[in-house]
């Protein structure tokens, strides 16, 4: 049977579309992909339906999440896993003995916990309880996680009590992920408790560091974090030379 094409794309483009998209952001929304890939929703909902069944993604109320994301202890292959760990070896060069870190969620956030030299002591707190318990493997580490609603979408604490909690903390050094990153708006995601929490976690941290692989520069989500200039590291899988990262060194400190 051949694959229809619908919006000027046949189906298994628009698949490998939705997986690339939430391999790069973790999660989709129906709405979203509707728009940008100029087909009706309930077309996009057959596809994210299908790719469900297939095992390739975990279907969710209006859009989907990333199996590798949501399943991080389990053998699943995890998305340009080498250039999150390159970046998770610059970010751990920047922590040193006794420091006081705050830390987001994602897939390169973990990577990162599971590098921690076991020599390191340092007291870190997390909003994400899947970083929380690969930190908690370093004996030397003092782990504090963060409280409030879990956010099913980004697996990390959200809400009043995880803003208010921060909003007592006075921190070293902070790293974050980016769902958006773009020299001209700066830091964005989808969700808007996701974007107060990450203002209020640049608010109580005396130095900021975005980790983002290459393939997330120059994109824009629709809700503003910061400006490039509230941040003082961005932490890419690229070299600081690159031609890539030029217009961001004038905002901030590249490596």
């Amino acid at each position: 049977m051949k694959d229809v094409i619908v919006g000027g794309m046949l189906k298994k483009e628009r698949h490998a579309y939705i997986i690339k998209q939430l391999n790069l952001h973790n999660k989709v929304l129906s709405s979203d992909l509707s728009f940008q890939l100029k087909v009706s929703e309930d077309t996009i909902r057959r596809d994210l339906n299908e790719l469900a069944e297939n095992g390739k993604i975990l279907k969710v109320h209006g859009g989907a999440l990333s199996k590798s994301f949501h399943s991080p202890f389990k053998e699943i292959e995890i998305y340009a896993q080498e250039s999150k760990r390159e970046i998770a070896k610059k970010a751990i060069s920047l922590i040193s003995e006794g420091m006081i870190v705050l830390t987001g969620g994602g897939t390169t956030m973990l990577e990162m916990a599971r590098l921690i030299p076991d020599t390191l002591e340092a007291t870190f707190f997390t909003i994400s309880p899947l970083v929380a318990l690969e930190l908690a493997e370093k004996k030397l580490l003092t782990v504090i996680l963060i409280g409030g609603e879990l956010n099913k979408g980004s697996q990390v604490s959200m809400g009043s009590k995880a803003i208010s909690e921060l909003s007592e903390l006075r921190v070293d050094i902070c790293f974050l992920g980016a769902n958006g990153i773009n020299v001209k708006e700066g830091i964005s995601d989808s969700d808007w408790e996701v974007v107060q929490v990450k203002k209020a976690m640049i608010k109580c941290s005396s130095i900021s560091a975005i980790m983002c692989i290459s393939e997330k520069l120059n994109s824009v989500q629709k809700m503003k974090v910061c400006g490039l200039n509230s941040i003082d590291y961005l932490i890419t899988d690229i070299k600081p030379n690159d031609t890539r990262v030029q217009a961001y060194q004038k905002r901030t400190k590249v490596i």
